[in-house]
């Protein structure tokens, strides 16, 4: 059912073996360009055409009443409200130990340096919509915009065909104090957000994950708009022993593959048993599976299974692959932990489904896809505030590194740069001679 490789002693996995289609494809990202260009000329009259066009809705007001928000919350039900309440609140506890303060330093001979941490004004977190719902992205996205104190949170959802948002999505949101949302979609709420419309001011950054004309148009605003990360297709890699239940690795590569066909799926394993009994377990899995067309697909079209002849060949693959998320369901997971390079989130331990981590637990399950977890971290409080560094010399200090100063910027070639040293110390000194 999944492509196997085996490694034999001293061979090494490499990335042409990974079902990885690469970056984005120069058609949807002329489509989004071309959505892109049409919003910054007609406004809100292009996100109505687009809405009924690409998601079948008539929306007339793009923002969504209040009445709508307060008909989601009573239609959710209580166990809803109270699970999401809980996981709003792990969530937020942990972006909490995230926050950088400002700090200021007063330095011998005059020089004051230190760095500023300010939260970005107003962002935009864009929440997948239409025919599923994701309230988990609307407080992963949200949580950590607020804590680190921004002050405006836009929130785009594509609506449903009567024209409405799903109301576990604005339930969520509503528990979270998101009330700023709007009815719209696709390249085209990026767009929005990036430069504004009449009904939608313009944001600073726009977070959250979406299709592949959403990633793309991101890809295309960003410089005139911060963004958080160009996310692809979903991943999950189980890094297996001979103590991993073949049930529970089953299950988890569904759990990744019901997302989406692209989704990639790879166990990485010392134990020669698994692979065999790993299609046994997704054989009788599927059986009962809502979601079986879809999982099979992706599993068949991007899953792997990797057979190591020892850990450290593992751990080597493990850091080729550098996953969006990593399961380590091994005998000693935390002593593996150092070992690990490149993973956007780590799950430990037999007991530790991707799953609890996409809800509950707390670490935010925005991540880096697609081998970017090499160089890429999640989301945090970090992407929605800005730091600027602080300076101040006084003319003692300018005596001081004005020399230094002076000397790079001539061998820069750069006489303004040494001259804007030199004249302030002659100012100075002729100042000082004059009395």
């Amino acid at each position: 059912m999944i492509r196997r490789i085996t490694l034999d002693r001293g061979q090494r996995l490499t990335r042409d073996d990974l079902p990885r289609s690469g970056g984005l494809d120069a058609e949807v990202i002329g489509v989004a360009a071309r959505i892109i260009d049409d919003v910054r000329a007609r406004g809100d009259a292009a996100l109505r055409e687009y809405t009924r066009t690409l998601d079948n809705a008539e929306v007339d007001e793009l923002r969504v009443p209040r009445a709508e928000i307060e008909a989601a919350l009573d239609a959710v039900g209580t166990d809803f409200l109270d699970a999401i309440s809980a996981a709003a609140g792990a969530i937020a506890a942990f972006h909490e130990r995230q926050v950088t303060q400002s700090w200021f330093s007063a330095e011998e001979g005059g020089i004051f340096l230190g760095q500023k941490v300010t939260p970005l004004a107003r962002v935009g977190i864009y929440v997948p919509g239409g025919r599923a719902c994701y309230p988990s992205s609307v407080l992963m996205n949200a949580i950590p915009a607020q804590v680190a104190g921004v002050e405006e949170i836009a929130m785009v959802v594509p609506p449903a065909a009567d024209g409405t948002v799903n109301p576990y999505t604005l339930a969520a949101a509503a528990t979270v104090g998101v009330e700023e949302i709007y009815k719209v979609g696709g390249a085209q709420a990026v767009a929005a957000l990036a430069y504004g419309t009449g009904s939608i001011p313009a944001v600073d950054k726009v977070t959250g994950p979406g299709n592949a004309y959403v990633t793309a148009a991101k890809k295309l605003v960003m410089g005139d708009v911060g963004i958080d990360m160009l996310a692809g297709p979903s991943e999950v890699l189980v890094l297996a022993d001979d103590t991993a239940l073949p049930a529970f690795v089953a299950i988890d590569l569904m759990a990744q593959a019901e997302h989406d066909p692209r989704a990639a799926t790879y166990v990485v394993t010392t134990d020669p048993d698994l692979p065999d009994a790993l299609d046994e377990a997704l054989a009788v899995l599927l059986a009962e599976a809502p979601r079986r067309e879809v999982i099979e697909r992706s599993l068949a079209d991007n899953g792997l299974v990797v057979l190591c002849p020892d850990l450290a060949s593992a751990l080597d693959a493990v850091d080729l692959i550098a996953p969006e998320h990593l399961e380590v369901q091994t005998a000693d997971p935390f002593d593996l932990l150092g070992s690990i390079r490149n993973a956007g989130a780590i799950f430990l331990g037999h007991f530790t489904p991707e799953s609890i981590g996409d809800y509950v637990a707390g670490p935010n399950h925005t991540l880096p896809t697609g081998g970017t977890a090499r160089f890429s971290s999640p989301l945090s409080v970090d992407d929605f505030v800005k730091k600027s560094s602080v300076i101040s010399y006084s003319f003692e200090a300018l005596e001081i590194d004005g020399s230094t100063a002076v000397t790079i910027a001539e061998a820069e070639g750069l006489d303004a740069h040494a001259r804007a040293v030199t004249l302030r110390l002659e100012a100075m000194t002729g100042a000082g001679e004059g009395e």
